[in-house]
């Protein structure tokens, strides 16, 4: 009996006229959409505005796709520059190749620059986004398989991944393999929820969350990386990107330890977000006034406290009322309703 393997598609591009829409660019779209989306949500119940995250991500998504990109063709170099490769191709990102540690790295300095920019301190917008940022790359790899790529050894698991693909050099590759494209997604799915857990279980913060977040990832990236057989540099019998996991692991246990005992708790919630008020008070924003000068001193408000039902001018308010003068709301009307009783004895 034959055992259904998981199957590979037979493309990664759906042609729209002469539109390409390719699938990896898709996963990694809607990967960030939903790092944003879950972003805000946990920025805003740690008192932030709604719009910081959306403001930061500008800067930070496009620094950590070239540094993805140039973590990739640096580290790949042969694929690129090699004789009789094209260069070129190091700009085809569309056809895969973003590498998570230069992403991270050079999105840091671009999510530091949006947070200067914005007046946020970096470890407690780090620790908002952390999860998203595991959700993206679990909905990221799924590029992977549209691309048939960084696959695994032979198995014959009943899980195990077909491969049916021409390689630039003319050889068809055919076989049944690890899916590590599916492992990591899976690892980081789960990642994404223990650091939610662990962030309200120990109310973690002053970058602790994504510490945890680093830790928990690169110790499944290591054993993940074991399994594929893509081209890779080795370093003392294991691969440079295994190295760069355990370098990456001790240094955020490091600062998780150091910055608990220094720091521990989570942030003054109004100390993390300056324009948080300016968010809530934006229009369309809840609880947000219609009138932004209602309530304010010299506002219309208070021009509209000094003028009587009946359109005459009033005097201001100083606290006291007979009952009958312009002086307040309750003697305005007072006045008018004796108005209205001697119009209706003495008729015109």
């Amino acid at each position: 009996m034959d055992i259904a393997y998981i199957p590979s598609p037979s493309r990664g591009v759906l042609y729209i006229g002469p539109v390409p829409l390719r699938a990896y660019a898709f996963c990694i779209i809607l990967g960030v959409v939903v790092a944003v989306w879950l972003g805000s949500k946990r920025w805003v119940a740690r008192g932030g505005g709604k719009h910081t995250v959306g403001d930061i991500a500008v800067w930070a998504v496009p620094f950590g796709l070239v540094g993805g990109r140039l973590y990739h063709v640096i580290t790949d170099h042969q694929l690129y520059f090699a004789e009789g490769k094209n260069p070129w191709n190091a700009f085809k990102i569309w056809e895969g190749g973003l590498g998570i540690w230069g992403a991270i790295a050079l999105g840091a300095v671009g999510a530091w620059i949006g947070a200067r920019r914005r007046g946020v301190p970096l470890p407690a917008y780090a620790d908002a986004i952390a999860p998203g940022i595991a959700l993206a790359q679990a909905l990221g790899r799924w590029g992977n398989w549209f691309n048939q790529e960084l696959y695994g050894r032979e198995t014959t698991l009943p899980w195990g991944l077909e491969i049916d693909k021409k390689l630039p050099s003319g050889e068809t590759v055919t076989g049944i393999y690890h899916p590590t494209f599916l492992y990591e997604s899976l690892w980081c799915v789960g990642v994404a929820l223990l650091v939610i857990w662990a962030d309200k279980r120990f109310t973690l913060g002053h970058g602790r969350v994504f510490a945890l977040y680093v830790a928990t990832y690169t110790v499944g990236r290591f054993w993940i990386e074991w399994l594929r057989i893509d081209d890779a540099h080795h370093i003392l019998g294991l691969r440079l990107n295994d190295w760069v996991a355990i370098l990456v692991f001790l240094g955020a246990v490091a600062y998780f330890v150091i910055v608990g005992k220094k720091h521990p708790g989570r942030e003054d919630p109004a100390s993390i977000d300056p324009m948080a008020e300016a968010d809530e008070r934006a229009p369309g924003a809840a609880g947000a006034s219609a009138d932004p000068t209602a309530g304010e001193p010299g506002g219309k408000a208070d021009e509209r406290s000094d003028v009587r039902p009946d359109g005459k001018p009033g005097e201001k308010s100083d606290g006291k009322s007979d009952g009958k003068s312009g002086g307040t709301a309750q003697g305005a009307l007072a006045e008018k309703l004796d108005k209205l009783e001697k119009d209706a004895r003495n008729p015109a």
